[in-house]
């Protein structure tokens, strides 16, 4: 064992030998009352090394996602280019963010005729990014995990923001995930590590999915060094959650005054807001951006949906109340200027 300037404990994690990086694992495995965890470099890595546990024993796999999920959009359409898995894609509902039962019925396949690959995942995100940081309920989690497990498929839950979504709804994460089968969690975004995701599910899912974490070039030596990180974020950062829906719904406050576009009727679950400009504003979408940083020093992007019309805006905790009010006026400073 190797004791290092950052006071982890390091082992060869590769070998199952690194004791900080065990403890983050079963940290976290007990927080969401599953048997074992699996630590990663990557939230992608860790939805790609879950898709292909869930379906190892086939290679003509099916996986049932949303149109708008991280998985389908952000992850480099790797399910198919690197586990030769076909995804079916469901919309989701704007406001919820929920599949529609049926269409997931629909949808399922379990190779009783030749034309067709098995069905053997259904994905789900919570908070859903895309759908404007929507915090998926307990209730439809449960609805779904009884639903695809009477149809012989599992539930992967890609949990990037899931802390996001239990604090929002004040319910503990082990209730929130009781009836799916996997959960990738994300240790940076809000919570502040520098990097790493945890996977958690039962052991043979973690046996499966650790061997694919080595063919994914995820089998880390010393990773006590940052798993360290990510338990000192579980341990302090989880409950100042609150402060960021907080502000991100004082700055979508703050811009549907101005006359702003915001999704969902302006309702914001967690730390993500989605707005596109009032149509009176002079300003182009261009325009807008390259204003608000020379003039201002914000920095913004946008053209993620709707026509590239929206911009997103996620609070987090190097975003302090002073850096949300001068966001704010900055804002609002421009758009007045501009009508």
């Amino acid at each position: 064992m190797i004791k290092t300037a950052s006071t982890a404990i390091v082992g060869d994690d590769v070998m199952g030998e690194d004791p900080t990086v065990l403890e983050l694992e079963q940290v976290m495995a007990e927080k969401f009352g599953k048997e074992k965890g699996l630590f990663v470099p990557t939230g992608t890595m860790a939805n790609l090394v879950a898709l292909l546990s869930h379906c190892d024993k086939t290679r003509a796999s099916e996986i049932i996602i949303g149109t708008n999920s991280h998985i389908n959009l952000w992850e480099g359409g790797n399910a198919s280019n690197l586990g030769g898995i076909h995804t079916r894609q469901i919309e989701e509902e704007t406001y919820s963010a929920q599949f529609d039962e049926d269409d997931i019925l629909d949808c399922i396949r379990h190779g009783i005729d030749d034309h067709w690959p098995s069905t053997t995942l259904l994905c789900l995100e919570n908070s859903h990014n895309m759908c404007g940081g929507v915090a998926l309920p307990k209730t439809y989690f449960d609805e779904m995990g009884r639903l695809a497990h009477k149809h012989n498929m599992n539930v992967h839950v890609d949990g990037a923001r899931i802390f996001n979504a239990a604090i929002a709804q004040e319910i503990s994460v082990k209730d929130l995930c009781e009836n799916v089968d996997s959960i990738s969690i994300c240790l940076s975004k809000g919570l502040g590590a520098p990097l790493g995701s945890v996977l958690v599910g039962d052991d043979e899912f973690i046996r499966v999915a650790k061997r694919a974490r080595k063919r994914c070039g995820g089998g880390m030596r010393q990773a006590g060094v940052v798993a360290s990180m990510g338990l000192f974020a579980i341990q302090n950062n989880v409950e100042r959650l609150a402060d960021d829906h907080s502000r991100a719904k004082k700055i979508g406050y703050a811009l549907e005054q101005n006359g702003c576009y915001i999704p969902r009727d302006g309702k914001i679950d967690t730390n993500i807001v989605y707005f596109a400009l009032p149509e009176t504003t002079n300003l182009s979408r261009e325009e807008f951006v390259k204003r608000l940083d020379l003039e201002y020093g914000i920095k913004i992007t946008g053209g993620y949906s709707r026509g590239g019309k929206l911009f997103r805006i996620v609070t987090h905790m190097d975003v302090d109340d002073e850096g949300t009010d001068r966001a704010i006026d900055s804002i609002d400073s421009l758009l007045n200027s501009s009508v």
